[in-house]
């Protein structure tokens, strides 16, 4: 198993409640996620004249900022691989203290192909809903997502029932707060390779595939993904770009997600939970092993 998330000390924050229980009121102190604005700049061009904007403003739980960013840029189509990333830093020359450690910097290779329109489209995302605008699956293979395998992983429909426990014993700060998503990357055999949370669902995944994507780990042909939500299109699509070909959810996938993971080739398994799950297409990865 992986070793414990370290949670930076603005993950979370502490405050005062009155907790009513029938007609009793007590006061204690309660543990909340913190949520707070993270700006994505975006750094491209020849060396000689580099341009420089902002490309996304989204509500995350702080940590990990480097990896959302990574993530968000190849899930968006900016980037295709780890050569194009230059690396990614908190820019120091914010106007406003409250902005520290909130806006971080992409540097793209000079070499990187930049698409001009997908840069001056404004991205916002919300922890809820995540971005908003993409109604076709055509918009997704147009982003040239990797082929997904057509020869395994195999997986045994068993591992699929363990995952929602191991992911929630290596949540810490959900066990803090109660209040966060996690997505997590297993083997096929159900180890626990790399989770990450936060506030929105789609940052946690993001979290996750961009951690991948700085470790050189992509794509991630050998692996099964679980997010502790609904399995939604643009967690599909997400999944998709990184080449994760079984994807589970411990809520309901939407009928544009069943049909995303369909046409990519995509394993997708909902309610995982309990003890039961339903297998929506690609049933053919789930193997018993011998």
């Amino acid at each position: 198993m992986s070793a414990p998330v370290f949670l930076p000390p603005t993950s979370y924050d502490y405050v005062t409640v009155h907790k009513v229980q029938g007609e009793e009121i007590t006061q204690a102190s309660d543990v909340l996620a913190a949520e707070e604005p993270l700006e994505i700049r975006v750094g491209y061009g020849p060396s000689s004249q580099r341009e420089h904007r902002t490309l996304s403003i989204t509500m995350r739980t702080p940590g990990h900022d480097f990896e959302l960013a990574a993530g968000f840029l190849l899930t968006e189509g900016i980037i295709r691989s780890r050569e194009e990333l230059q690396g990614v830093i908190y820019c120091p020359d914010v106007e406003k203290e409250e902005e520290r450690e909130n806006v971080v910097r992409a540097e793209l290779a000079p070499t990187a192909a930049v698409d001009l329109p997908r840069l001056e489209r404004h991205f916002y995302t919300s922890s809820s809903c995540g971005v908003c605008g993409k109604t076709s699956i055509d918009a997704v293979h147009a982003a040239a997502c990797p082929v997904l395998p057509t020869q395994g992983p195999y997986v045994d429909p068993a591992v699929i029932h363990q995952l929602p426990e191991r992911q929630r014993a290596a949540q810490a700060l959900f066990e803090q707060t109660g209040g966060l998503h996690a997505a997590a990357l297993f083997s096929p055999e159900g180890e626990l390779l790399l989770l990450r949370e936060d506030v929105g669902r789609h940052n946690a995944l993001d979290k996750v595939i961009g951690a991948a994507l700085l470790q050189e780990m992509l794509p991630l042909h050998n692996s099964v993904l679980l997010v502790s939500g609904r399995a939604s299109f643009e967690l599909v699509q997400k999944a998709a770009v990184a080449g994760i070909p079984v994807l589970t959810a411990v809520g309901a996938p939407s009928s544009l997600a069943v049909a995303a993971a369909k046409n990519f080739g995509m394993t997708l398994c909902g309610f995982v939970r309990q003890g039961r799950y339903n297998v929506y297409c690609h049933e053919w990865r789930l193997q018993p092993s011998k």
